[in-house]
């Protein structure tokens, strides 16, 4: 499997934001595995943390906005389509402003910082959402639609129609993500004379000029709004060149346009969380389409990560017996509820336990009606990550594992006598001073019957001799 990737070293950029037209300093930070992207407000008491969620989309108005307790990231497409297009799973990235510099209103500046950077490979595999059947999403208000069909690796095909001659019907395709930097990476930005008019009488567009972003004039343009563009622009003459773009600005391609609409669905689709194995077909795309549809696949992807039973032949040997259990774990009968381990790495493990009817707490659980109690499943979902944690010790005999916290626990279905119980257990984040934050699922008859986010630690009882 292909590997999760951070960068090298910290790199530094700054700029005006787009739309406050504030000076910003941005930095790319290196992250642990399974970190995602983030953004951090070091401009901001505290220093927030907003992570690249599209759950936190709460405006689209120019730009992918979000926000998560009051705190805000305007404009964030362009940084995060850059860190997808050079295929960087984990950064941090560190603002002293609301929203990233704009710089030439695409996104190879930021191509060109990861590129300074430097690029690691890290130890963890880099997790994919293999697309398997179409997934669709239709604004019908707008008529704009994203459709996801599977593929044999990502690739974006853009189309768009803005219903003007200026800049008539245009598409862009990316065939390999490996192809962003030399084919989208430098597509920039552009807006329509009407809706720059209306931006600059509202005080929406200060960080702009000529240098970061394509203007379409698709109206005629009276003297006095000539001179409050020249004006904004800080220009002593602008003109409208034959290709119906304002001042003297050359396009990098013919469809730059269409180029930049595929940059944003890149940028917005990041926001899912996951990487995707499949085709992306958008059809007039905008960022509210766009972040509609990564929410969409976000909670696709969620359940079928719950839902999604490890499979191994319960014939072969497991790579831990109850008696190898019990020399990691303290527990014993009747109060050890796992009997194999199947695998084990250093981010998972996955263990089983079979259930029958000699359980001593069907006793008094229901005697009638016998089912295993939650509590016990959450239980034996720690034992399990128990193993987790206490092999990266070389002593495990020496340690108790005891819980810090349980958040989000879930019960889905009855777990009954003659039931095998399959548990799964993911790190969230590095085991850090023997800290072990964890997903938990459990499984049964191929469904998700308890699911629980668990903190625990190992705390040395022994001291060597």
């Amino acid at each position: 499997m292909t590997k999760q990737r951070t960068i090298a070293k910290q790199v530094t950029l700054t700029g005006v934001g787009l739309h406050t037209g504030e000076n910003v300093t941005m930095k790319f930070v290196p992250a642990t595995e399974n970190y995602g992207f983030a953004f951090k407000r070091v401009d901001l008491e505290g220093e927030p943390i907003i992570e690249a969620d599209a759950n936190y989309v709460v405006n689209t108005q120019r730009g992918t906005n979000l926000e998560k307790r009051g705190v805000k990231i305007q404009t964030s497409e362009h940084v995060l389509a850059a860190l997808v297009g050079m295929e960087i799973d984990n950064v941090l990235i560190e603002l002293d402003a609301p929203e990233p510099p704009i710089m030439d209103g695409s996104s190879k500046f930021f191509v060109e910082a990861i590129e300074k950077a430097g690029i690691v490979e890290q130890k963890a595999d880099r997790e994919e959402y293999v697309v398997k059947e179409v997934i669709t999403y239709k604004d019908e208000a707008s008529g704009s639609d994203i459709t996801l069909i599977p593929s044999e690796h990502y690739e974006i095909t853009t189309m768009v129609d803005f219903g003007t001659k200026v800049l008539g019907t245009q598409n862009a395709t990316l065939k390999k993500i490996a192809d962003f930097k030399k084919e989208i990476a430098d597509a920039r930005t552009f807006s329509f004379l009407h809706e720059l008019e209306m931006l600059l009488e509202n005080g929406l567009i200060k960080g702009g000029d000529l240098n970061n972003a394509i203007v379409y004039v698709d109206k005629e343009i009276s003297t006095s709004t000539m001179k409050k563009l020249e004006k904004a622009f800080n220009k002593k003459k602008l003109s409208v060149k034959p290709n119906g773009i304002l001042d003297n600005l050359t396009l990098h391609q013919p469809n730059e346009a269409a180029r930049h609409k595929l940059l944003d669905v890149i940028g917005d689709l990041a926001l899912a969380g996951t990487r995707i194995k499949g085709k992306v077909i958008a059809n007039k795309p905008g960022h509210y389409v766009n972040t509609q549809f990564a929410k969409k696949l976000s909670k696709i992807i969620k359940l079928e990560k719950r839902n999604k039973v490890p499979k191994f032949d319960l014939n072969e040997a497991p790579l831990m017996d109850v008696t190898q259990i019990m020399k990691m774990l303290p527990h014993r009968p009747p109060f050890l509820l796992v009997d194999k381990i199947m695998e084990l790495s250093d981010s998972h493990v996955v263990g089983v336990k079979n259930v029958t009817m000699n359980e001593p707490f069907f006793v008094g659980h229901f005697p009638g009606a016998p089912v295993m109690p939650g509590v016990l499943q959450v239980e034996a979902m720690a034992q399990t990550g128990g193993i987790l944690v206490l092999n990266t010790v070389p002593d495990p005999e020496n340690y108790l594992t005891f819980f810090m916290k349980i958040d989000n626990v879930k019960f889905k279905q009855q777990v009954v006598p003659g039931d095998t119980l399959i548990f799964k257990c993911d790190l969230i984040s590095p085991i850090r001073r023997g800290i072990c934050h964890m997903q938990a699922y459990a499984y049964a008859n191929g469904k998700l019957v308890s699911e629980a986010e668990l903190m625990a630690q190992i705390v040395k009882t022994k001291q060597e001799d």
